[in-house]
């Protein structure tokens, strides 16, 4: 049977233990991973490794030696409890490896649960699964996570009480980030929260969130974005010497200035664009992001593309002889102006 991506995400949670299988594939390998863990859990608990009934094997020692798998999912387990017999990478070459032990599943043997990349709706593998009267088939795609698997993750890490606007940054967080690193945060915040009763507040999201790579750049964007044009000297200074790139602070500063515009510009108001953009902001720079697109408008934000646009265009010019540092540095301070008028 062929599991929808809302019904999939209730069954890895709590899986049927009577079922012949489950067939987990798609492009990302992290995701179908952290599925297969969910899944893999909920059926032999936490102790199932250490009791033996859990069984690993790769789809290509299947490949050489098909009697491996009928075996495991024939074996009978010395602790009581569901078995599970874990078979990864499978691959269509696979198949005829892999369903004849699936097509001699009797009831009380070890359910079987396959991980895959890609695979085609002819596939062999695929077909089988999605036919199959007791068995599942799950397709795991690129979308941004649910609200439901964001609040099935956060159950799991054992984050209950939390602010409205915390989870708000939570699901922009779940957004930008991949599924490992999510659940990494996730751990991160249960770790920090640990014996502090109060509920979790966006600075607590703000708190363990993943540093951006690009930390000085962003606060260069700031210190712009907020006319503070004294600061821009000193921090110029200091991204030279860690040798940052003039035409990286350009992009850095289109970058900034189209989110304010996409936020400032958007038709159902600024507090509407906010929760619009890609990729999302969040936290802290969320209210930021916020407060100065309402400061610059849409009007001067327009004016202020097109002096980094032209800036750009000068960097990448032939005919350029002026400093790119220089040149950048005084389009920074002319922007900073632009935002006081």
């Amino acid at each position: 049977m062929k599991l929808s991506p809302r019904d999939a995400a209730g069954y890895f949670t709590k899986p049927d233990p009577n079922k012949t299988g489950l067939l987990i594939y798609g492009a990302d390998g992290m995701r179908i991973a952290l599925k297969r863990q969910e899944v893999v859990a909920a059926l032999v608990g936490p102790q199932g490794e250490e009791e033996m009934r859990l069984s690993r094997m790769n789809a290509a020692d299947v490949r050489r030696d098909p009697a491996m798998l009928t075996d495991a999912i024939k074996a009978v387990g010395f602790f009581p409890g569901p078995r599970v017999v874990f078979v990864e990478d499978a691959s269509e070459t696979h198949a005829p490896a892999l369903i004849p032990a699936l097509e001699d599943w009797q009831p009380g043997d070890a359910q079987v649960v396959i991980t895959a990349g890609n695979l085609k709706p002819t596939s062999k593998l695929r077909k089988f699964f999605e036919a199959h009267k007791n068995a599942y088939a799950a397709a795991i795609y690129d979308n941004p996570p649910t609200r439901a698997e964001i609040e099935s993750e956060l159950a799991r890490a054992g984050l209950k009480d939390l602010k409205q606007e915390a989870l708000r940054d939570l699901t922009a967080l779940a957004n930008a980030l991949d599924p490992g690193d999510f659940r990494q945060t996730l751990e991160k915040l249960v770790i920090y929260k640990h014996g502090d009763a109060s509920p979790v507040v966006p600075d607590d999201i703000a708190a363990v969130a993943p540093a951006s790579t690009e930390a000085g750049i962003d606060d260069l964007m700031d210190i712009v974005a907020e006319a503070r044009s004294d600061q821009i000297g000193p921090l110029m200074q200091r991204l030279r010497a860690q040798g940052t790139q003039p035409v990286s602070l350009c992009i850095g500063l289109m970058r900034h200035f189209r989110t304010l515009y996409a936020v400032a510009a958007h038709p159902g108001g600024s507090n509407e664009g906010i929760n619009k953009v890609r990729p999302p902001v969040y936290g802290l720079r969320r209210d930021k992001v916020l407060r100065q697109a309402q400061g610059w408008g849409v009007e001067k934000l327009q004016r202020a593309l097109t002096e980094i646009t032209e800036t750009d265009l000068a960097l990448r010019s032939a005919a350029q002889t002026a400093p790119a540092m220089a040149l950048v540095e005084r389009s920074l301070i002319r922007l900073a102006m632009l935002g006081r008028r």
